[in-house]
């Protein structure tokens, strides 16, 4: 999917990653994380937001929950970093990373919530009166007020599968009541997912339907006296996409595949954010005249598509076929056939922790001097000791 805008943004990573392959310093199935233009992707977000008056929380589950890069962004200014579920949580509290936003797409369990607490996060978003009520209790016994995001949903809205719930637009009135009786838990404002989405034929991100929600539920609140501070959009926040989100009065947005340059928008290499993120792999073995390299990176909604593969001084383009949904990719497939031991590049949209991919940070590659500073596994444990 990105394999061109990568060749055209970025080829020093190619060769950097391919150079490090080569001298045994990361091995097959590894994200090969740009550093410097990652963190120059981060930067150019954090101004267009000041501009328009949005705060950013960095999303870290792209890059595998990697506490060395969300350390990097924290420094950089973002406001905290997303903890889309509590596994997550527990990883960046592990390493003292501030969490700003808990519970969206995966609520805290019961037996976490004191804990979640205890970092205090900005907010924890809720689906259910029944969790609101556990934060309350486990608040008030902490002695303090924890603000809530609320997510909504109406009828129509696009929900992906295994994502559905929240609050229905229609019985917001009776919750935001019940909310208020609840002693230590406030509304800070609401939340909800897709909100923004890459349309292909007019090659631009667009609000989706559930923007539309997301809009009606902050105006019952404030109709019902409740002091809105958050209208967090998340999905595809992008300096594309900012100015949209601040005209429509989005206060909070939390771009994750922009720090990558990997957002869908940026597949023809036009976009401000430049892609710092690919992925290495290398031929395993020959089957029925097709090359299979090491898998356990593919993502269903990647869209891989193609690759180059480098033997010796010679250079490949080729395309990859994609795995069946009912597999387990050990291995993935190349239309053609290539020497055993070829390094193969890809370059496609991933969320490495679904998935089995090391993480190689790299930093110098923009001084021409790229020199590995970490390696993580997909949970963001790490493989080799960090930089002094």
């Amino acid at each position: 999917m990105f394999l061109n805008a990568l060749e055209k943004q970025n080829p020093a990573l190619i060769d950097a990653a391919v150079a490090l392959w080569r001298r045994g310093e990361i091995t097959p199935d590894t994200c090969v994380i740009d550093v410097d233009q990652t963190l120059s992707n981060a930067r150019a977000l954090l101004d267009e937001a000041k501009g328009y008056g949005i705060t950013l929380y960095a999303m870290s589950k792209q890059v595998g929950r990697n506490p060395q890069l969300c350390k990097m962004l924290i420094e950089c200014g973002f406001g905290g970093i997303v903890a889309v579920d509590f596994k997550e949580a527990r990883q960046l509290f592990r390493h003292g990373i501030p969490v700003a936003h808990v519970g969206h797409l995966v609520q805290p369990p019961e037996s976490m919530i004191a804990e979640v607490l205890r970092h205090r996060p900005d907010v924890v978003t809720v689906f259910s009166l029944e969790k609101a009520r556990s934060i309350s209790n486990a608040a008030v016994e902490a002695g303090l007020v924890q603000p809530l995001l609320l997510k909504v949903t109406d009828t129509g809205d696009a929900l992906y599968s295994g994502q559905e719930g929240g609050f229905a637009l229609s019985e917001l009135p009776q919750v935001i009541a019940q909310l208020n009786a609840l002693p230590g838990v406030s509304i800070a404002g609401v939340t909800h997912f897709p909100c923004m989405q890459y349309d292909a034929g007019q090659r631009r991100t667009l609000p989706t339907v559930n923007m539309k929600t997301l809009l009606a539920a902050r105006d019952v609140l404030i109709e019902h006296g409740v002091q809105v501070t958050q209208v967090n959009a998340p999905s595809a926040s992008s300096c594309e996409t900012l100015s949209q989100l601040a005209a429509l009065g989005v206060t909070h947005a939390e771009p994750g595949h922009a720090l990558t340059g990997t957002t869908p928008a940026n597949q023809f290499g036009e976009c401000c954010e430049k892609i710092s993120m690919l992925y290495l792999s290398e031929v395993s073995h020959q089957y029925d005249g097709k090359a299979y390299c090491f898998g356990g990176g593919y993502y269903r909604r990647g869209h891989m598509e193609n690759a180059l593969v480098f033997h010796g001084e010679e250079r490949h383009r080729d395309t990859m076929i994609t795995p069946d949904m009912t597999s387990i990719d050990y291995c993935l497939q190349l239309n053609g056939a290539h020497p055993i031991g070829s390094a193969v590049v890809m370059c496609f949209r991933t969320q490495v922790f679904v998935t089995r991919s090391d993480v190689a940070l790299v930093s110098g590659i923009s001084t021409g001097k790229p020199v590995l500073t970490g390696l993580y596994d997909s949970l963001g444990n790490s493989i080799k000791a960090e930089a002094e």
